[in-house]
């Protein structure tokens, strides 16, 4: 079913570490609390520190610094060895202890606690960092580099140094590197400009960061004006995101992109036709609009495909734009312009939405995911409890995910 499926839909954003915190500042509660999803009963639930949506994969690291994966496995980007799809958790080989995961389109890499960045996967384009085609195994990226954060995109990685120095590699057919080329490169690069990045985020053919000095920058394809910069120009190093906001965070997506101001607003631009920038409209935009309701947000994400998800300072998980197959999880499949609550009452230290489906982590460090389940990347052990569209594998509202 997958690879008729994959048709649909366009490449991944790589998802953003979702981190635990268990701050809870107010009170805001947008929907009435329901019977939380039942947790399996197979086996003990593993506590997340943080999560990835890949496309048809997801990622988490655990309490214990390892990593697991589950979902679909045809490049080996779950890291377990093989290719086998897997419905709940597998351990990543090599016992590495992890600080973070990012599951990309078909690759996923993460930073050790030693600062080493290890990717496993497709590497048609160099997007792993090494040689072969393919590993089914954590690889070491070439170069030597220490890296604090890394990314990974559709065909592409990104990452940052201890020092804030940002460095991309694979897929440069759009500029997404930042290098001033259009090069493929196995090995990392530096972004050119010499700016100095807290976080990057590789979309599916631009990539985006936040500097130190609270500005935001894009790079990459344009043509539906995901740099924000106010054109629909093609830019082969970083450009300033327009409108002079100071941002927290800047992020991107398929063809969108998103950002969060200093004073915790979310801000979203580009393609917007299915309401995926929350603005009430699906107009296309050049530069930042902010996302409709006023609410004060610490995180906001776009996905690899055309929805948003984030989360309000009060712990509370909201959603909008295309809602194929549950994405947004309000238990329908309507689309919304602006965004909805997801259902269930649960408190989120941070959401992360991949292509169709959407996982976070809690408060209290378990991991839920609903939306899109044909290939187990709700991680659910193939329960999932409806059938959207007649036939998809689905779950219009969170389900945990089960333990090994």
């Amino acid at each position: 079913m997958h690879c008729s499926l994959r048709v649909l839909v366009s490449m991944l954003l790589g998802g953003i570490a979702v981190v635990a915190s268990g701050c809870r500042e107010d009170a805001e509660s947008p929907t009435a609390p329901e019977v939380t999803p039942a947790l399996s009963t197979a086996s003990a639930p593993l506590s997340f520190l943080s999560i990835s949506s890949g496309s048809y994969h997801t990622c988490g690291v655990a309490v214990n610094n390892r990593a697991y994966c589950w979902g679909n496995n045809q490049e080996g980007q779950l890291g377990d060895g093989t290719t086998t799809d897997r419905s709940r958790p597998v351990a990543v080989a090599r016992d590495i202890s992890f600080l973070q995961v990012s599951a990309g389109y078909n690759h996923t890499c993460g930073v050790s606690t030693n600062n080493r960045v290890y990717c496993w996967g497709l590497n048609d384009f160099g997007q792993l960092g090494a040689t072969n085609f393919r590993y089914s195994k954590p690889v070491l990226v070439s170069g030597g580099f220490h890296f604090s954060q890394v990314n990974t995109g559709g065909r592409h990685t990104c990452a940052v140094t201890p020092v804030n120095l940002a460095y991309c590699w694979g897929d440069n057919s759009s500029g997404q590197l930042g290098d001033g080329t259009t090069t493929n490169r196995s090995t990392p690069v530096p972004v050119a400009r010499g700016l100095s990045f807290r976080r990057v985020t590789a979309g599916s053919a631009h990539t985006c960061g936040v500097t130190t000095g609270n500005r935001g920058f894009c790079w990459g394809d344009n043509h539906q004006g995901k740099l924000g910069d106010g054109t629909i120009t093609q830019r082969l190093k970083p450009v300033a995101v327009s409108g002079g906001l100071s941002f927290r965070l800047v992020l991107a997506g398929g063809a969108h992109s998103c950002g969060l101001s200093t004073d915790n607003r979310a801000y979203c631009w580009g393609l917007n036709d299915h309401g995926e920038l929350g603005d009430g409209t699906k107009t296309r935009r050049l530069s930042p609009v902010p996302v409709s309701g006023g609410r004060s947000f610490k995180q906001v994400v776009p996905s690899s495909v055309s929805h948003t998800c984030g989360v309000t300072t009060g712990d509370r998980a909201f959603c909008w734009g295309d809602n194929f197959a549950g994405a947004l999880g309000d238990g329908t499949t309507t689309d919304r312009l602006t965004p909805v609550a997801v259902s269930g009452g649960l408190y989120f230290s941070g959401l992360n939405p991949g292509d169709h489906h959407t996982c976070g982590v809690t408060t209290s460090s378990r991991a839920y995911c609903w939306g899109h389940d044909g290939e187990g990347q709700l991680g659910d052990g193939a329960s999932a409890a409806e059938a959207c569209y007649g036939a998809i594998a689905c779950s219009t509202k969170p389900r945990a995910v089960v333990g090994l």
